[in-house]
C-alpha cells in the first residue's frame, strides 16, 4: 500500500509539473503573436529591418539603350536580378568598396576607347572587380580566357599573365567590345556576346530570325546577363536606396603607385623587390601579372612595374619588413 501511495504522489506531480510547462508556453506563444501583431501595426522590427521587394526603377536603359519592362517577362528578368544583387549582402557591399579603387583607373580607358561608361558594371558582373579565375579558366577582371585574351594583345604565359593586369584588361576589353559593336550595331547585344561569345550569338539570331537580344531565347546564364549588369548598375548608382549605409572612408582608396622600367631578366623577384626598397608581397599586390619568382625575359621587352608612392602604405610596408 506505501508503495502504491508513493507511486500516485509521483504521478500527480508530473501531470502538475505537465500542466504548469504548458500554461508557460501558452503565456510565451501569446506573448509572441502579441508582438507580431504590435509590429504588423507598425512598430518597427528589430534593428529595423524587413524583408521587401526592392524598386525597380519605372525607366530602365544600358548604354543609353531602353530596357523594354513593359514586357512582363523582361520585367521579371530584371526583378530577379534586383532581388538577387540586393540580398547578395556580401558581393554587393564589395564591390560598393572597391569601386572606389577600380572605377577611377576603369573609367578613363573605356572612355578613351570610346565605350559606353555603363560597361564599367559588366566588369563587376564578371568578377566583382577581383582577380579571380573560373572552373574553365577565364581570367582577371574581365575574365578572359587565354585564346581570346592572347587575340586581344595580351601576354599570356607561365611568368607574365596579363589578364591579371587591370589596365591592359581593360583596353582588351574595349577592343572586343569594339568588334562586337561593329557585328551587332548596339550595346545590349554587345554585352550579351560578352558571356556567350559573339559566334553564339550570331548563330541564335540567325536561327531565331530576330535582331534584338531582348527577342532572343537563350541559355539561362546569358539571358539573366545583362540584366544582371543593369540591376549591378542601379544599386551602385543609389545604394542607398538598396539598404546600403556605407560611408566614404569606409570604401577602398585608390593604389598610389610610381611605375619603374624592367628591360632584363629577373633571376629571383625577392631579391629585386629588396633592391627597390620593397619586398616579394608589395611587388607581387601591385603587380599580379607577374605569375612566377624569376622573369625570363631573352627579348628585351619593356615592363612597367609598379610601386607605392611614398607613404601610401607605411603601416603594411612596416608591418611586413618586421616579420621579413
Amino acid at each position: 500500500m506505501k508503495n502504491k501511495k508513493s507511486l500516485s504522489y509521483y504521478f500527480i506531480g508530473g501531470v502538475l509539473t505537465v500542466l504548469a510547462l504548458l500554461a508557460i508556453a501558452l503565456l510565451i506563444s501569446m506573448n509572441s503573436v502579441s508582438s507580431i501583431a504590435e509590429n504588423e501595426e507598425g512598430e518597427e522590427f528589430p534593428q529595423s529591418y524587413k524583408i521587401v521587394s526592392p524598386i525597380v526603377p519605372g525607366y530602365l536603359e544600358f548604354a543609353g539603350e531602353k530596357i523594354p519592362t513593359e514586357n512582363f517577362e523582361v520585367f521579371e528578368r530584371m526583378d530577379r536580378e534586383f532581388i538577387s544583387n540586393t540580398y547578395y549582402h556580401s558581393a554587393t557591399l564589395l564591390a560598393l568598396k572597391r569601386a572606389a579603387r577600380w572605377f577611377p583607373v576603369i573609367e578613363p580607358i573605356l572612355k578613351k576607347n570610346n565605350i559606353p561608361d555603363d560597361f564599367k558594371y559588366l566588369c563587376v558582373a564578371e568578377s566583382n572587380m577581383e582577380n579571380v579565375v573560373s572552373p574553365a579558366g577565364a581570367t582577371g577582371f574581365w575574365q578572359f580566357m587565354k585564346e581570346a585574351g592572347e587575340k586581344y594583345g595580351l601576354e599570356i604565359n607561365s611568368q607574365i599573365d596579363e589578364r591579371y593586369d587591370v589596365q591592359k584588361s581593360t583596353e582588351a576589353a574595349c577592343k572586343y567590345l569594339k568588334d562586337s559593336y561593329e557585328i551587332f550595331g548596339n550595346w545590349t547585344l554587345s554585352a550579351a556576346s560578352y558571356n556567350m561569345g559573339q559566334d553564339g550569338i550570331e548563330l541564335q539570331m540567325e536561327r531565331q530570325k530576330a535582331k534584338k537580344y531582348f527577342n532572343l531565347v537563350l541559355n539561362s546564364e546569358t539571358s539573366r546577363f545583362v540584366a544582371r549588369i543593369v540591376a549591378i548598375k542601379y544599386i551602385l548608382q543609389n545604394p542607398e536606396v538598396y539598404g546600403y549605409d556605407i560611408k566614404e572612408e569606409e570604401k577602398y582608396k585608390p593604389l598610389e603607385y610610381y611605375e619603374v622600367k624592367l628591360d632584363s631578366s629577373i633571376s629571383d623577384f625577392a631579391d629585386y623587390a629588396k633592391s627597390l626598397g620593397t619586398n616579394y608581397f608589395i611587388l607581387k599586390m601591385y603587380n599580379p601579372w607577374l605569375r612566377d619568382n624569376y622573369l625570363s625575359n631573352k627579348n628585351k621587352i619593356i615592363y612597367m612595374i609598379k610601386l607605392p608612392t611614398e607613404g601610401s602604405i607605411e603601416i603594411i610596408k612596416d608591418w611586413f619588413f618586421k616579420i621579413g
